[in-house]
């Protein structure tokens, strides 16, 4: 049968159904498909907030948008263009989010009494009978049904069966779109390959899926997306998290030192532990504590003993955390906090997205405790980001606390990886003796950064006092005499400030150096700001984009920067927080977008603001 064959620029598909449909599966696998092709990508999972919500209901939707164009991208996009519901309460949550006239694929199977009751449709009302989605294109398919009818003969039980059916999903995509099935058998073979009867029941059901769109005569046009003109380079998709870990191992090698990560499983920043694991064949070392605070503590162990140490957590953990990373600063010794963010505060929302702890990450300590802070801008710069935390961490000796948050830590873009060569090496020096003239070790005698010398622990003269008492400056004896106090706290902020002339000058993302706008951003809110601000310079605004990866200190011109705009725009998924940082030390009378809703802001309503200031 002949089909129409149409090239499209840009599409937005969302993948939702119950948390037992495997749509984060079935989104990675079209992710990863994808990404194969040299097709630009940006995703955007979206977990749901109860972990065993019951089955059917509206808090237990899990959602996968993935965003993939012939095009650069920067967000997993506003409104989606295709939406696959597996259920009523998966196209409940998400047909506010679709484009007029869009694609709806839905499982017939999923919208029978009682899921309809589940998803609180008023009694006898069905959606896809009831005339209220004529302004879209339904493709009504029983997937439930037909990933039985292609397991038939299939010695499994139907509960084992069904869990198959987001492959019949993915089949029929793949056909839509023209794709190959290979990466996603190799996927299924790799997992699966030591229990056939899963790994055969997967591959059979993902066959069935793309010759039911190949065979059905009601698909009259299959559609293709062209490969993306990007530089030239190797790709693979890389999530955040992985990103994470992969430039924590890449600063290891590069630094000579052996990674140790004392960590306990929180989400969402669990994945960077299962990670690590993976590579003991690089060194590296991970250990799951029993607690928050014994995680941070063997960390410091690790770096008081000579090694790169790094502890991961969210917002609730980073709190339980505190009084061992005021320890850290005192002990001026190099340990990499990473901390993924989500919402708060307390248990709060832990698997929806929040940029909510950057003031926890300046202030939340107690005492003076000032520590560098580095952030992630998508999840590929994770990589980067990371890396050159881990280089202020051992060359300016401090803890450094690294941001990224759920959005940018679960969401997937292309990532053209480097080489080796191309990694700025990170040179450590160890202190292995008594210097020059130098009677006895003083373990708080400072270098042109104010680092002070790190003496791996057995090392013949050099031994030293360590723990959370203040320090007498220089010798390192405990000392509780006011002024010394008042000196070390003053040094300890100095160096950290001192980091600025060892770290580059912001540049702009993009737009002139003056202008009537200024968007600073940080983190996550990355790619909504740079789609934003593009638009609006297509429309002749005088707009430009400051994106921030060093937030404290910040870079030495980022106040002249400032200067140069009539108007500062500060958007942030919290209720204001890099707002205060900036009025405080620039006095400048920025406003905020401020969204605090779980979910990333949106270039529309980027837009749309940028709209009213220029108006204004």
């Amino acid at each position: 049968m002949a089909r129409k064959q149409e090239v499209l620029n840009d599409v937005v598909i969302k993948f939702a159904g119950d948390s037992g449909d495997g749509m984060q599966l079935t989104g990675t696998q079209f992710t990863n498909n994808t990404a194969l092709l040299g097709i630009d990508l940006s995703t955007f999972p979206d977990f749901p907030a109860e972990i065993r919500a019951p089955q059917g209901t509206i808090p237990g939707v899990s959602g996968f948008q993935l965003r993939f164009s012939s095009d650069r991208v920067f967000t997993p996009g506003d409104a989606c263009d295709v939406l696959v519901a597996m259920n009523a309460a998966a196209l409940k949550t998400n047909l506010t989010a679709l484009k007029k006239g869009g694609k709806i694929i839905v499982n017939t199977d999923g919208f029978d009494g009682k899921n309809l009751r589940l998803a609180n449709y008023p009694e006898g009302e069905n959606p896809l009978e009831n005339g209220s989605l004529e302004n879209y294109d339904v493709i009504k398919m029983d997937v439930t049904k037909m990933t039985r009818e292609a397991l038939k003969d299939f010695t499994m039980g139907m509960k084992e069966k069904d869990r198959a059916k987001n492959m019949f999903v993915l089949g029929f995509l793949y056909w839509m779109y023209n794709r190959d099935m290979e990466n996603t058998i190799s996927f299924l073979k790799e997992k699966f390959g030591k229990k056939p009867d899963i790994f055969d029941s997967n591959v059979k059901v993902l066959q069935a899926g793309y010759n039911y769109g190949d065979t059905t005569e009601t698909f009259t046009t299959t559609y293709r997306v062209e490969k993306a003109k990007m530089q030239a380079g190797s790709y693979r998709s890389v999530m955040g998290n992985q990103a994470a870990a992969l430039g924590l191992i890449a600063a290891s090698q590069k630094s000579g030192l052996p990674l140790f990560l004392g960590t306990y499983p929180i989400t969402p920043a669990s994945d960077i532990l299962h990670e690590l694991s993976k590579y003991k064949n690089f060194g590296v070392r991970t250990f799951q504590a029993e607690d928050e605070i014994a995680a941070i503590a063997s960390s410091i162990g690790a770096a008081y003993g000579g090694s790169l140490g790094v502890t991961t957590s969210s917002g609730p953990g980073i709190a339980l955390k505190g009084e061992a990373m005021g320890l850290a600063v005192m002990l001026e010794i190099p340990l990499v906090i990473v901390n993924i963010q989500r919402g708060g505060p307390s248990t709060g929302l832990p698997t929806k997205t929040e940029q909510s702890d950057l003031m926890q990450a300046y202030y939340g300590r107690n005492g003076e405790c000032p520590m560098p802070i580095v952030s992630a801008s998508t999840p590929a710069d994770c990589f980067d980001a990371v890396y050159e935390a881990v280089r202020i961490a051992v060359q300016h000796m401090t803890p450094v606390m690294f941001l990224s948050d759920g959005y940018i830590a679960n969401g997937a873009e292309p990532w053209r990886y480097p080489t080796s060569d191309q990694l700025a090496p990170i040179p450590v020096k160890f202190k292995t003796e008594l210097g020059h003239g130098e009677e006895k070790y003083l373990p708080y005698l400072r270098d042109e950064k104010l680092a002070r010398p790190w003496a791996v622990p057995g090392t013949p003269g050099l031994e030293h006092r360590i723990g959370g008492l203040e320090k007498q400056n220089i010798t390192g004896n405990v000392n509780y005499e006011p002024e010394n106090h008042q000196l070390m706290v003053k040094i300890r902020q100095e160096k950290i400030d001192k980091i600025a002339d060892y770290i580059p000058e912001q540049k702009l993302d993009s737009g002139p150096d003056k202008g009537k706008i200024l968007v600073l951003g940080w983190g996550s809110t990355y790619g909504a700001i740079k789609s934003a601000v593009a638009e609006m310079q297509g429309k002749g605004h005088a707009i430009s984009h400051a994106h921030l990866r060093y937030v404290r200190p910040f870079p030495k011109n980022l106040g002249d920067i400032i200067k140069n705009f009539d108007k500062v725009l500060i958007p942030e998924i919290n209720n204001g927080q890099l707002i205060r940082i900036i009025r405080d030390q620039y006095l400048v009378d920025a406003k905020g977008y401020n969204k605090i809703m779980g979910v990333p802001i949106t270039k529309t309503e980027l837009v749309i603001k940028l709209e009213e200031m220029i108006n204004s």
